[in-house]
């Protein structure tokens, strides 16, 4: 769970993959492995998603950081796990999943949007916290004053993240953040238009890059 929670640091993004079928899914995670973004978080709302995230951690194995989103039941978390997910989100807080995700040995990060919420996810196990819909409660405004009284809670936020927008988010305290359509745009999904997938990927991770002070990639997984 700790080298997880220390990649997912490392790489600073988390992409949200919401496909119209696994396989979209599954293409979409080569792409953004051949950008150089070395995770993936495959959503409970992709048909067939435990089988995508079967095929991601069978072809892609020690190359990609998998993992199931948008969980919010113990067995679908415990199933997700089987099929080689390594860490598990929530889109809320769902104390159940927490508890069946730590009891399989992997890292998860349960949604929280209150102060209440994300103190509770911490205090259950919650590895980071995802704070869920982070822009549409004032962005990192917000974060940083979550901030305040959560100074050593890992804070990720998601929803309505941007490239013009996430060099705040890290600058307010964010561990990493998750983003969506604003990545893996429906348009580009219709079109099956892989490389313009890519081509953002290399636009975030060079975002988080600059927002961090960086001036070369995260090397690669050991």
């Amino acid at each position: 769970m700790t080298k997880t929670v220390s990649r997912l640091r490392e790489i600073g993004i988390i992409p949200v993959i919401r496909a119209s079928s696994a396989d979209a899914a599954v293409a979409v995670v080569e792409a953004l492995l051949q950008a150089g973004l070395t995770v993936a978080e495959i959503t409970m709302t992709v048909p067939n998603a435990i089988g995508a995230i079967g095929a991601v951690a069978k072809r892609c194995r020690g190359k990609v950081l998998v993992g199931a989103g948008t969980v919010t039941d113990a067995e679908t978390a415990r199933r997700a796990v089987d099929a080689g997910a390594e860490f598990i989100v929530t889109p809320c807080l769902v104390p159940d999943v927490i508890d069946a995700t730590h009891r399989a040995g992997v890292a998860v990060l349960p949604g929280a949007l209150t102060p209440g919420e994300v103190f509770e996810a911490f205090r259950l196990g919650g590895d980071m916290v995802k704070v869920f819909p982070a822009q549409a409660v004032g962005g990192a405004a917000y974060l940083r004053a979550l901030r305040g009284p959560f100074p050593d809670i890992p804070l990720v936020p998601t929803g309505g993240v941007t490239l013009q927008n996430m060099a705040e988010m890290f600058q307010a305290g964010a561990a990493a953040v998750g983003v969506g359509t604003e990545l893996i745009s429906k348009d580009a999904l219709d079109r099956r238009d892989y490389a313009a997938i890519g081509a953002v990927a290399k636009q975030f991770l060079a975002g988080v890059r600059q927002a961090r002070g960086e001036s070369s990639p995260p090397g690669p997984r050991g």
